[in-house]
């Protein structure tokens, strides 16, 4: 009858020092597990893409608010808030992915696109949208073939997801785009 308590207490203690090492094992492994798979998805190619994507949608936004500001044809107003709704809603959807795949985002438009602006900014009326609708056809024709190859070579789930998603809205930027900036170019031709 003694030998049974002590068999049991010793069962016992042995356990309450099991389980804390048990629980810490279990709750350690499935956060590594999760940096491991979301480090190892992303290659530096699809890094790359979200960084660049992240630059150029706020240099969308921004150009978009300017010509907000300059543009002088309703049709153009009307495509720069356009490009201020439709892009700050996908780098929110960016900003989610980036986070989910531990990608640092730059936090402003690259050197050229600020640039762009500088020149943009000392322009207004005509000149002003003659000039902002080239640059936005000239950059949704680079952005669809980017979104395009990414869309088809990206390794990451999310990233490849990202770009399959945003690519019919770039492509119908690009299309608008075009739309618009040909009527200016002909009321430039029929003025002379």
């Amino acid at each position: 009858m003694t030998r049974f308590p002590k068999l049991l207490l010793t069962l016992s203690i042995g356990s309450a020092f099991a389980l804390p090492a048990a629980v810490a094992q279990t709750s350690l492994a499935p956060a590594s597990a999760v940096l491991s798979k979301a480090s190892a998805g992303v290659t530096v190619a699809d890094s790359t893409f979200v960084k660049k994507a992240a630059s150029g949608g706020i240099a969308e936004v921004e150009l978009g608010q300017l010509a907000l500001q300059k543009a002088s044809s309703p049709d153009v107003k009307q495509f720069a808030q356009r490009m201020v709704n439709d892009h700050t809603k996908a780098n929110g959807q960016l900003k989610q992915v980036a986070a989910d795949e531990h990608i640092r985002l730059p936090q402003s438009m690259s050197a050229k696109d600020k640039a762009t602006k500088d020149t943009l900014a000392n322009l207004s009326g005509d000149d002003f949208d003659r000039a902002y609708m080239k640059d936005m056809v000239q950059d949704h024709r680079h952005d669809v073939a980017e979104f395009e190859r990414e869309s088809k070579s990206a390794q990451d789930p999310a990233v490849k997801s990202f770009a399959m998603q945003t690519l019919p809205t770039l492509r119908d930027h690009l299309k608008e785009a075009q739309r618009i900036a040909p009527k200016d170019q002909s009321a430039q031709n029929s003025s002379r």
